[in-house]
């Protein structure tokens, strides 16, 4: 993981302590607002905690919708905060209840994002840290890369794991990544609900998207 300075993480928390509200959630690229603000997204696999990890950063319990029902995210949802970025929850991936062609539909509208944001600084995609990266993570992997976007790997969930086996997936997950073009070869371990990793997110998406005070 990347150090960062007691200035830095203290910068991040008053920073994500701001304001954050839900701007829109879009179904066509059309509807994408103007690319006036840095950006950084949000991916993964449905139930891999997207919601709450957002709702985590910014300390608000409800402003990204956590759901039980997988693949609730089938738009890309625009938060934004404190006038100063934006965070983006991408469509969910992974889950077999909706048709084909509706799965098909908001996937493309997340390619087509991923593509053609100028204002796109990184993508995080959330990997349960229970399971690691698994075969279906491996699409998401390809289209980041061929979309040529930085994106960096956070695992979710590890107060589900006992001591010492988050670090193992961290070093497992860095590996197998270590060749993929686009990744950032960082793995940040976090636990929306305990608040493990998420001051080093913070100041990870503040230095990534170069917004200060």
């Amino acid at each position: 993981m990347d150090d960062f300075t007691p200035e830095e993480l203290e910068q991040a928390r008053i920073l994500f302590a701001r304001p954050a509200t839900f701007v829109m959630g879009c179904a066509k690229i059309e509807q994408l607002p103007d690319p006036d603000l840095p950006e950084v997204a949000f991916a993964g696999r449905s139930n891999v905690g997207k919601s709450s990890l957002i709702n985590g950063l910014v300390g608000m319990h409800k402003l990204a919708r956590a759901s039980n029902e997988p693949g609730r995210t089938r738009e890309v949802n625009f938060f934004d905060l404190d006038g100063r970025m934006r965070l983006v929850d991408l469509p969910g991936y992974g889950w077999a209840k909706a048709s084909k062609s509706t799965v098909k539909k908001f996937q493309d509208l997340g390619r087509d994002y991923l593509r053609g944001r100028v204002t796109l600084k990184r993508v995080y995609l959330l990997i349960d840290a229970r399971h690691g990266l698994k075969k279906v993570d491996d699409e998401a992997l390809d289209a980041l890369d061929l979309a040529a976007v930085s994106y960096q790997i956070v695992l979710t969930k590890a107060d589900k794991l006992k001591k010492g086996e988050a670090e193992k997936v961290q070093a497992a997950t860095l590996k197998a990544i270590a060749k993929r073009p686009a990744a950032y070869p960082a793995v940040i371990v976090t636990s929306a609900e305990k608040g493990d990793g998420l001051p080093e997110l913070r100041a990870e998406i503040m230095r990534t998207t170069g917004v200060e005070l």
